[in-house]
């Protein structure tokens, strides 16, 4: 057997120089029992918690792999749901920053999220265009929604009734009734797609917003609210009597017949339309907790802040009205006109103003502070975050920037990234700024600013830094202090490539004026000062026909490979310039390359998605891999060894064996292209950049790789994958109507079901052998030790049958009916048997029958058929009604209980327990004012 070659495992190590991804949304959290200082973005995979006034990271909330879609703080503050790419729900607790629940049910990307206002429930829509609703206190999925044909972008619970509205990308608004769990009602008057709606005036107004510049109002009449048809018209506004609110007379159709079963629920009348300034699309629609300003944004880098009247600001604004219409008729000698005077909707909707943010708005929230301030965070498009303050009780209110997290990340993507030669320091140039990072503490240590930057390396010393633009200039810094030495006009295009030279005193460049340049390093008098600064002398110049693309020296100096448009790759010898080698073979241009340490070898990553393997002492191909899904966009050796790393477009960075050609292992994270990468000197440590906006540090561990176990473990996940692919299972006697389990078949409720299997076949063994040990010790006369198994000894000696509790107890809460419909019939007479002894002895009686319900349903016809299970279906009846209602009793003494002790307690006390606090503060605030007017009056 011949020896196997042993590499070692590059991990994950940081994730850094990203603020904010600008995919999901932005949100205020409680922490640290402050509202309206932290916020919560997503970032990759993780949600970060920036603390807005100090500018710090207080908080990460690590995900696994799948990148966040959308975010959404519980009422009480105390929790985050975050969603993410592949469906999945996780709900963490800010205060551990622990995930304590996990909710699969949707196959795509959740788009929209939202709590209840008592936090017990959420719901979630997603691009597989269903909106499943969840107990987060139980831990459970209650059922599924089927109705819209496009991706659901916002879904609201009503706070009163249990409802709930949901509007999609295909044009149209759904309410649902929760208790029957039917969409009873559809509004149809947009004629694009819905992208955000609002409810505001104690959810008697619904605000949508679309592909156009209108905000549509529409006025929703409760059954029980309709009883007296006497009322006065004055409280309603008309829409159609402002002249900004412009009516479509196709949208202003009655969207309800008169004799609809709907009616008996909610009327909704359209009565008007809000216009923005903006002319493009409703990019996020929201409101304050309290519904008393509105915001909206589109595409571009403004957020139209709007306020919404009061019912009592309202009624003040008609009586100032009236009392200005009665002045005008006594002058005019006319009739009182009490009818006549209405607000309009501009003016019960009034523009506050317009925040002009410094780039575009990916997403914002809003939240109101006790002393009337509002605050509003952005999420701009550029890896910023932006906090604006506004006082709307002034004269002209204006929106001040109070604080802007920018340090922590480049305005654009990366291109270009380079290593010190002690390991230390990461040179990280995008198209406004070069950063200098220290890699053990992730902190950004110099911020430079700087033109498009296309490539950059360390000059020897590591004292200075070079940057080669777009624009053809090569920019010189001094790192101590932060600043530009020296700019020098070196190609006439973009300098698409830099190789420092192996002897360390020069370096070579290549552009896209189809030139390779020579430089030295020299030391010049600067006029400034008498000690001589470092400075770049232009020595010799390589004509060729192309444009180049990248340049590589090989270790003794004595080659230079130039990659050029025309696909291939030149290799000249350094002294002379004279043509060596030409290395033809790739289908689309060269973007990248390599010179292994020993100079046998070069590496060439094409566009074309390859990467070949070439001799450098006959320029013959030793092998051509498949290395991305896409372009290859940067490929380096790892420091004295035939490894090598490439980056792709595909989002991927694997390393290669350049001896066996063989896949080492692909290091997965970025959700985007990646751009470029970096190898530290001592090949220990990785960097990498993409399109996603974060820089990932990968280190080299010393836990080695064993390529049949890397190969087995890509198959398991590969297998793992293809069952969540899979066609759910049907539950019988279900319609694929509208409604359905709110679960979905994963690996994890496969493996669950497999586990209640094992316990239930290693019970009728235990059953069958104390059986035969029975046997035994009757024929024998006396008793016979009987073998424990050594499972039921783990587990502290139990019995079979508790040991089957154990298991079941250990099914998640959110997936215990998946487990049960994978689950075979034929355990299930076992089960049902074995839960008719628990519910008798009266543990976990919630669990148990929630679990037996559930097969009851999806089993009903085959457990009827079976004569055996009858007695057995009897004996459930009678312990299940004895045992619920006994619990039922316990749990309404104990409110009982709990009631008259918080009567007590205020009574004694005389305070309001479990009161909210801003109406308390409120309450104090009016006694306050009220004895300072009455102070005054004396006075």
């Amino acid at each position: 057997m011949g020896l196997t070659r042993q590499y070692l495992r590059y991990e994950p190590a940081a994730l850094f120089g990203l603020v904010a991804s600008a995919r999901a949304g932005v949100a205020f959290v409680a922490l640290r029992g402050e509202r309206g200082r932290y916020v919560a973005v997503p970032a990759c995979e993780h949600v970060f918690v920036w603390d807005t006034r100090k500018g710090e990271k207080v908080l990460i909330l690590k995900g696994l792999k799948q990148e966040v879609s959308c975010l959404c703080p519980s009422p009480d503050g105390l929790h985050l749901a975050v969603g993410y790419e592949d469906g999945a729900i996780r709900v963490f607790n800010l205060l551990s920053g622990e995930s304590t629940i996990t909710f699969n049910g949707h196959r795509a990307a959740v788009t929209a999220l939202q709590y209840d206002h008592l936090g017990g429930r959420l719901v979630s829509g997603s691009k597989d265009t269903v909106v499943i609703v969840w107990d987060v206190i139980n831990e459970s999925g209650l059922y599924r929604l089927r109705g819209h044909k496009d991706v659901i972008t916002q879904v609201l619970f009503l706070k009163e009734k249990n409802l709930l509205i949901t509007c999609a990308k295909d044009t149209l608004v759904k309410w649902w009734d929760l208790d029957t769990q039917h969409c009873f009602k559809t509004l149809v008057g947009h004629r694009a797609e819905v992208w955000g709606m609002a409810l505001l005036s104690k959810e008697k107004r619904l605000l949508t917003g679309s592909a156009d510049s209108e905000l549509r109002v529409w006025d929703l009449t409760y059954i029980q609210e309709v009883k007296d048809p006497d009322e006065p018209e004055s409280k309603k506004s008309k829409g159609s009597s402002s002249p900004g609110a412009e009516a479509n007379t196709e949208e202003d159709e009655t969207l309800e017949l008169d004799e609809h079963p709907e009616e008996r629920i909610v009327k909704c009348s359209k009565v008007g339309s809000i216009m923005r300034e903006g002319r493009d699309r409703v990019v996020t629609l929201g409101t304050d907790r309290m519904g008393k300003f509105l915001a909206c944004h589109g595409t571009d880098a403004v957020l139209e802040v709007f306020s919404v009247l009061s019912e009592e600001e309202i009624q003040k604004k008609l009586e100032k009205k009236m009392k200005k219409a009665r002045k005008k008729a006594k002058q005019n000698s006319e009739e009182e006109p009490e009818r006549s005077v209405e607000l309009s909707l501009q003016e019960e909707i009034q523009r506050v103003t317009n925040v002009k943010a410094s780039s575009k708005i990916k997403s914002f929230d809003l939240i109101l502070s006790p002393k009337g301030e509002l605050k509003m965070v952005l999420l701009l498009q550029n890896n910023v975050i932006e906090l604006y303050n506004l006082d709307p009780s002034a004269q002209v209110p204006q929106a001040v920037r109070v604080s802007r997290i920018t340090i922590g990340g480049h305005r654009s993507d990366v291109r270009t990234l380079a290593f010190s030669s002690d390991n230390i320091a990461i040179l990280s140039a995008a198209a406004e700024s070069v950063k200098i990072w220290n890699r053990s503490t992730l902190q950004c240590i110099r911020t430079m600013e700087c033109e498009y930057a296309l490539c950059s390396l360390f000059v020897p010393g590591d004292r200075q830094v070079i940057v080669g633009t777009k624009t053809g200039k090569l920019q010189l810094y001094d790192l101590a202090s932060g600043s530009l030495i020296e700019t020098l006009d070196a190609h006439d295009g973009a300098v698409w490539s830099i190789a420092l030279s192996p002897d360390q005193h020069g370096f070579v460049t290549g552009g896209a004026d189809k030139c390779v340049k020579f430089w030295e390093f020299e030391l010049v008098k600067d006029e400034s000062s008498v000690q001589k600064r470092l400075s770049m002398k232009h020595v010799r110049v390589l004509q060729l026909d192309e444009d180049v693309l990248c340049v590589r020296y090989s270790p003794n100096q004595k080659l230079l490979a130039v990659s050029l448009l025309d696909c291939t790759v030149k290799v000249f010898y350094v002294d002379t310039l004279k043509f060596f080698l030409s290395l033809y073979g790739h289908k689309l241009p060269v973007l990248c390359m390599d010179i292994c340490y020993d100079g046998t070898l070069i590496a060439t990553g094409s566009a074309d998605r390859n990467v070949k393997i070439w001799g450098l002492d006959f320029g013959d191909c030793h092998r051509s891999l498949f290395a991305h899904d896409d372009s290859v966009m940067y490929l380096q050796f790892v420091p004295k060894s035939h490894l090598f790393f490439t980056a792709g477009k595909d989002g991927k960075i694997k390393q290669w064996d350049a001896d066996k050609f063989e896949h080492v292992q692909t290091l997965e994270g970025h959700h985007q292209e990646v751009w470029c990468l970096a190898l530290s000197p001592n090949g220990d440590y990785v960097v990498s950049a993409s399109h996603d906006k974060s820089l990932r540090l990968w280190e080299r561990t010393r836990e080695p790789l064993i390529l049949e176990e890397e190969r087995e473990m890509q198959r398991e996940a590969e297998y793992e994958e293809s069952v969540a692919k899979e066609e759910q299972p049907v539950v019988a006697g279900e319609r694929q109507g509208e409604t359905g389990l709110a679960g979905k078949k994963t690996i994890e409720t496969i493996k669950a079901a497999e586990r209640i299997m094992e316990a239930i076949e290693l019970y009728r063994e235990e059953m069958a052998k104390l059986k035969e040990h029975s046997a035994i010790c009757k024929a024998a006369g006396k008793e016979v030790p009987f073998p424990v198994n050594p499972i039921l000894r783990a587990y502290g000696n139990i019995t079979p049958s508790a040991y089957v509790l154990e298991v079941f107890k250990k099914v998640k809460s959110s997936e215990l009916e998946e487990s049960l419909l994978v689950l075979p019939f034929s355990y299930v007479p076992d089960l049902l048997r074995l839960f008719n002894e628990y519910i008798q002895l009266g543990s976990d009686v919630e669990l148990l029958c929630r679990a037996l319900l559930f097969l009851l349903k999806i089993h009903f016809g085959q457990i009827t058929s079976n004569q055996m299970l009858v007695t057995v279906i009897e004996n459930l009846k009678k312990t299940t009604i004895s045992r619920v209602s006994e619990a039922r009793d316990v749990l309404g003494f104990n409110m009982a209980g709990l009631q008259f002790l918080k009567r007590e307690i205020e009574a004694k006390d005389e305070v309001t327990f479990f009161a909210d606090a801003t109406e308390r503060f409120e309450e104090k605030k009016r006694k306050r004012k009220k004895k300072e007017k009455m102070v005054l009056a004396v006075l």
